[in-house]
């Protein structure tokens, strides 16, 4: 009888903690994620380097927790958003910018490509509600 308690306690505890876990950190009023540039509909030519704007809060690490901050996550030609409520993925089109990074060179190939940033916290989860920027569309020649 006191396994099963002991069982059920440890169930329950998990059921309304979990959520705050998986939710992801509350994001704070006013903060503007934009891409300064390249500018939407601009041409470029490969490689060019795209800036992360960044304004009512601060950049810092993954893994690192101060009140504020999350770092850069950006979208290359994505159509569906990815889930809001678990860490972002991490590949070619959804690349983390863990090192607190505010810019990168990108070298993809000719034609019409978009951009777009997420704000991940420590955990690379979105904060609540979602940061994210406007998507830019520019051509590479």
């Amino acid at each position: 009888m006191s396994f099963l308690f002991k069982g059920f306690s440890i169930f329950m505890l998990w059921v309304l903690c979990a959520p705050q876990v998986i939710a992801g950190t509350p994001a704070p009023e006013g903060v503007k994620l934009y891409i300064i540039s390249p500018a939407d509909g601009t041409e470029v030519s490969s490689p060019f380097t795209v800036r992360f704007g960044l304004r009512g809060m601060g950049v810092a690490p993954a893994g690192v927790e101060r009140d504020k901050t999350g770092h850069h996550h950006l979208l290359i030609d994505v159509e569906t958003m990815p889930a809001m409520d678990k860490p972002l993925p991490s590949d070619a089109n959804h690349r983390h910018f863990g090192g607190g990074q505010t810019e990168v060179t990108l070298d993809p190939p000719r034609g019409s490509h978009t951009l777009q940033l997420i704000l991940g916290d420590k955990d690379h989860v979105p904060f609540v509600p979602p940061l994210v920027s406007d998507r830019i569309r520019i051509m590479v020649k």
